[in-house]
Parts: structure tokens; sequence; C-alpha cells
């Protein structure tokens, strides 16, 4: 069964390998303005080893549990939990609460050494059952929110069959092997660390949470193995973290800077005058006219620093079930290569990004095998006459998609510079089409939706840490998806109803209605399920059967409960309910087994584990596709970071050159520090702002 891959969305980091194919280092120093004297108002340090810092703007802590993937990543990995590694200040991963650390010959089993030394801010033993318990709250079957895809959890060996019900904890990839020594196996070799910096690898005290489920990590309850821990915490509001007395850092490695309390306090639209009233004492600098500003006023240039972001931002072929020009490769490549970047970048964007024909920023390890498509207007021009539409004779309106301005102030006037160019350029009219941000968030990271028309969504690709699934920048995030680049409209027309509604209409015809509690309660009601599970596992093991060897191992692994025995598992939950209403359960497990259904309330996303969606998917994807998710699994699954780059940049290669993707500029963080203060870290990941506050600093 093919392994659930985690979405990715926001930002990403540059990273240069190291001779040994570690990180030789992600990002690079900060460049810092000009020595001018500072400006009264803004010059004084903070007071008493207190430093100021914000949140992102419009995303303001509203939880501090690691298992909710949010802007809480900024605070939960590293600066109030520790996990067994961590970012340094160069965003290198380096150990933490690891000991050291064994990998089995095959590449699957870690075994990791926790410090003994360690300890909570209560003064207990961080040990492997924290780390298990954490976990396994997540993994509960009874457990809907658990988002497996934000920790190491996602690439654990049958993690997800475990979290669904179709594997007993035995066949679970997880052990406790003694109070400090953890097991964790992978279904694939891949490389791991990244995924155990985290925020939803993090342990968490058993002892307080069982204490205290729903608010454990609200005052006076939390306890912190980190750095510092919480005073005091406002949803939506401000977050005061003091240092932690019992914190001993890892031997050999920086922990921490001299701070002694952080207010982490939610931004405003207006960071820069927050900056010079004092109200701050680390701010971003968001927009183009701020950074202007900034550059004027001597006072402030000396205090204005700038880090790596790199979150690409493209066009993003929208999969639209609608039939139009853009089915035609010509058509695609056209559009490609009429987008002129530089004056984006300098005239939309202030400067305050890098121009890039490609899914790769500076010293990214896929750079040096990329390829993108060249600017050039007249080869465009020549292009769209050769399908058919010469200047633009003919062509219907292109729709442009993006984000509204309140949650991405950028998208909107970038997809209005591309507008221009494509007119300018090709003759082309398009009209643009704003999303709130839960639209385009579907639009983006998932498949086809209803009532899209045929264009481009200006979107932005990331990652979340370093992982070799980051290695593309989150450029090949249409791949995850039947239905997005490669297919054919009737294909693209078929899968729609799987992203748009709860259960498949046409599935809950020929199977029943997973919401009537009268279903599944006999056996004979589930004859259709049992029927099509049969035919489809047949089929999907002669289908796995006949591909290369390389790709079996990744596809089917060793060791891996089979198609059949997960089937079977679910069965015998039948077999063995007592009442109507666990039977009914059984019997929706096995349809979401079976059947394609929406994972998300507002579409988006789809269970593609499911053997009815993987069977049409083989059966009617073409040779380019089939390869695509066969080079991103592989590439995906490897075990080091970056020993699959020429992979992954070959996928990207094809799919840019095809239009489908087309890269416009990766981004840069601009943000003032206050003279007297240092550590502060842009978060180069996904979601932005500060992380890895433990590193502040006051002199």
């Amino acid at each position: 069964m093919r392994r659930r891959v985690k979405w990715i969305a926001g930002a990403t980091v540059m990273c240069v390998v190291g001779a040994a194919g570690g990180l030789a280092g992600c990002g690079t120093p900060a460049e810092k303005g000009t020595n001018a004297p500072a400006m009264a108002a803004s010059a004084a340090p903070a007071s008493q080893g207190v430093v100021r810092i914000t949140a992102p703007t419009g995303s303001n802590l509203t939880t501090l549990d690691p298992s909710q993937w949010g802007p809480q990543i900024l605070v939960d990995q590293g600066t109030i939990m520790e996990g067994l590694f961590g970012y340094n200040q160069q965003n290198q991963i380096v150990p933490k609460l690891c000991a050291g650390y064994t990998l089995s010959k095959d590449g699957l089993t870690w075994t990791f050494q926790i410090r003994r030394d360690a300890r909570w801010a209560n003064g207990q033993p961080v040990t492997a059952y924290d780390f298990y318990y954490a976990y396994m709250r997540q993994l509960a079957p009874s457990n809907p929110n658990g988002q497996l895809w934000l920790s190491v959890l996602n690439v654990v060996k049958n993690a997800y069959a475990y979290h669904a019900g179709t594997v007993p904890l035995s066949q679970l990839g997880l052990k406790v092997l003694g109070p400090y020594t953890l097991q964790i196996t992978t279904s694939v070799p891949h490389y791991i660390l990244g995924d155990l910096a985290e925020a939803g690898s993090m342990p968490i005290n058993e002892q307080v949470a069982k204490a205290h489920p729903t608010d454990w990590f609200m005052p006076p309850y939390f306890v912190s193995d980190a750095p510092f821990t919480v005073k005091s915490f406002t949803p939506n509001g401000t977050l005061v973290l003091v240092h932690n007395s019992k914190h001993v850092g890892h031997p050999g490695e920086v922990n921490e800077g001299n701070a002694q309390e952080i207010d982490v306090v939610p931004g405003t639209s207006v960071p820069v005058e927050d900056f010079m009233a004092n109200k701050a004492d680390v701010v971003e600098v968001g927009t183009p006219s701020d950074l202007q500003y900034v550059k004027t006023h001597p006072a402030l240039l000396a205090q204005l620093h700038k880090a790596p972001d790199y979150a690409v931002t493209y066009l993003q072929y929208d999969n639209s079930a609608v039939p139009s020009p853009l089915t035609n490769p010509l058509v695609r490549q056209a559009i490609g290569e009429a987008i002129q970047r530089a004056p984006i970048v300098q005239d939309v964007l202030g400067g305050m990004a890098g121009t890039t024909t490609t899914f790769s920023v500076p010293g990214w390890p896929t750079a040096k095998y990329e390829r993108g498509l060249p600017e050039n207007v007249a080869q465009a021009r020549a292009l769209l006459a050769k399908a058919g539409y010469p200047g633009g004779k003919g062509f219907p309106t292109l729709y442009l998609y993006a984000e509204v301005p309140s949650s991405n102030p950028h998208l909107v006037p970038v997809a209005e510079a591309v507008a221009q160019e494509l007119q300018q350029n090709l003759g082309i009219r398009t009209k643009i089409e704003q999303l709130n941000s839960t639209q385009w968030g579907n639009l983006t990271y998932g498949g086809p939706q209803k009532g899209i028309q045929p264009g481009y969504n200006v979107a932005v690709g990331g990652t979340n840490d370093l992982d070799p699934a980051s290695l593309n920048l989150g450029g090949d995030q249409g791949v995850y998806w039947p239905g997005t680049y490669g297919y054919s409209l009737a294909f693209v027309q078929h899968v729609l109803p799987w992203y748009n509604t709860p259960y498949d209409p046409a599935s809950i015809q020929k199977y029943g209605d997973p919401n009537n509690p009268d279903m599944g309660v006999t056996w004979s009601q589930w004859a259709p399920l049992v029927k099509t599970a049969q035919a489809d596992i047949a089929y999907l093991n002669r289908w796995t059967a006949e591909q290369p060897a390389a790709w079996r191992k990744i596809m089917d692994p060793p060791g891996s409960p089979s198609l059949t025995q997960q089937w079977n598992q679910i069965v015998q939950q039948f077999k063995q309910a007592k009442t109507a209403a666990a039977k009914h359960a059984a019997w929706v497990q096995a349809w979401k087994f079976v059947a394609p259904y929406s994972e998300g309330s507002g579409g988006g996303g789809i269970n593609t584990g499911s053997l009815d969606a993987q069977v049409y998917w083989d059966q009617h994807e073409s040779n380019d596709v089939r390869n695509w998710r066969m080079w991103q699994a592989e590439y995906q699954n490897s075990p080091d970071m970056f020993s699959s780059a020429a992979t992954a940049a070959k996928l990207m290669t094809q799919l840019i050159q095809q239009g489908y993707t087309i890269p416009l500029y990766y981004a840069e963080t601009y943000y003032l520090e206050r003279t007297g203060i240092t550590g502060a870290q842009p978060n180069p990941w996904s979601w932005g702002g500060f992380y890895q506050m433990q590193y502040l600093s006051v002199r």
C-alpha cells in the first residue's frame, strides 16, 4: 500500500551539502546594514534580560499542543519543548536529548539512546516513555485529530494503518526498549533526523498530561524539558516564556542564549512602527514600503538584517475539469517562457526576493541538476501560434487564482503583474479570482476543485523540515493527487467528486451510505465491499509485481501487512463487534478502505490509499505520470538527506518544462533586531515568523 505523504506549505530554507553529505550550512549569516547612529526611540536594549518578539501577523498562537500543526511550531520545537534532535543557529540538525543512536543494516530501524541527565522543569527525568506517550496520543484510532504528517510518525512503519485501526499495536514501528531507549522502525529506508526536530515529535510529560488531559500545556500545569518554560499564555494573545533552570543542554552544542524572559507578542500590520515605539524588540519587515522606509532612515538601517527564507512562489496548473487550450503542452510552455521575472521582483516585491526558473535556490542540492524553461518572449509567441492562437487570437480568458491580501499581501499583486505580462507578451486576457485561505489551500495542496476555471494558481511551495521530501520545495505537490499534473480531461472529470464530497457519490450508490447507521450491521450488507476488495487487491498485487524491483520495495515494503491482511483485520473487527453501532463502525472503516472519500470537510485532499482510487489511478495514468509518482516515492524514501537530489530534480525538470509549474521567485526575510539583542532566527520553514527563540541573547 502506498505510503501516505505530508502536504507542505509555506516557506523553506537554503542548505549547503557538507563533504560528508550532511549540512555544511543551512541559510547564510544575517546581513546587517550600516553602522549609522541608532535612533533614540529604538536604540535601548531590552532591560533585565527580557526580549519581546513578534509572532507572524495573522497567525497568532492558538495552542501549544504540538500535535496540532500551526504557528505553535515557532515555540514548541526547541524553545519550550526539546526532542531527540533540533536545529542550531545555522539551521543544521544537531542532537538535543539524543545521547547516540544506531541504524540497522537494512536502514529501517533506528535505536536512540536518551540522555540520562535530561529533566523536566518539575525535576522528573525525561524518558523514552514520554516520547512513546506523546506519539501514541496522536496515533490512537480514537483520536480523529491526530495529524501524523507533521512529525516522525509520518514515516513510522504502519503508523497510518494503526491510526485507521487496520493493524494491531504489535505491528506498529514504535517500541520502548528501556527507560532511556526508544526504537523507531520505518516502512522503507528513510532519513528521519529532520522529522525528529518537528514540533509533533516532541515528548510530553505523561504524568502531567494524564492529570490535565485538555489543558496540560497551559500554566500552571505545563512542564518543559527545553531552555524555556511557560509563565503565562493567552490563546491568540501574548505568550510569556521564562528560563528553565532545570535544562542542562547537550554537551558540545550551543543550547541557549542568555535571555531570561521572552515575550512572544501578536504581530500587527505596522511592525516598523511597533519597533520604533519600543513595543517589540524583534520584528519582521513584511512589505516593500516598510523596507524602503527602513533603508532611508539610518538609525533603523543599522538594526536591519536579512536572512534566507526561499519560499518559491510559482504559477501552478489549476487542475480544472473544464476543457481549455491549457491541455496542449505548447500553450503551457508558451506561458512559461513569456513570464519575465525581474520586473515582478523589483516593481511588485521591492527587491525582497530573487528570480528563479527552477524549484531551487542558490546552494540548494537540486540546483545543479534542475533545468527550467528559458525566458524567451519571441519563442513563446511562436509556440502559441503553433498551438493555433497567434497573438492570442481566439484564446479564451485565462483565470489566475491568488490568496486574498489579508492572508498573503503579495500574491494578488503578483497575479496582476503576470496578467499584464501575458497580455503584453502573448495577447492573452486574464481574470483574477481571489480565494480565501481555505480555498487557496485546497487548490494549492489538493486535487481538482469544483468551480475552478482553466488557468493557474499563484502558489507557494516550501517545506516543514529537513526531510528528503523537502528536496523539491513543494513544487511536486500535484504529483500526490490523481487528476492534477499530466492527466486527461476525462480522468480529471472522473475524480472530481472524490475531492469535493465527504464520500464519493458513485461509491455510495455502489456500496451504501456511511452516514446511514443501519448500514453494515449484517454481513449481507458487506457483500458489495467484499467483492470489490477481493478484485481490487488481486489487481494491485499483479500491478505491483510488474514494476521494477526498486519500486516494489517502496510500494510494498517488506514486513508490512499486506492489503489482504489489512482487509481481514477490519472484517475481524466486525465479527467481534457486540453491538449494531460497532458493526456499523467496522463497515464504515471497510468502506473507507475500499472507496474514495474526502479527508477534509472543506475538500482538497482524498484518501489516496483507498483500493478503488489506487486501481483507477494505476489503470488510467500515463507513463509520464507513473514515472513521476515513482521518482517522487524514490527520492522521498532516501536513507539520507540529499542522496537522491538528481532524481528529485529530474521530476521537477519535467514538470517545469511541460508547463505544469512555472517558478517565479524565492523570498528573503528582512527583520529589525534591536541593538544589544542577538540570536533572532527567522523561521526558514513553513509559517514564517521567528523560531528557535532559545538562542536569543541580550548584551
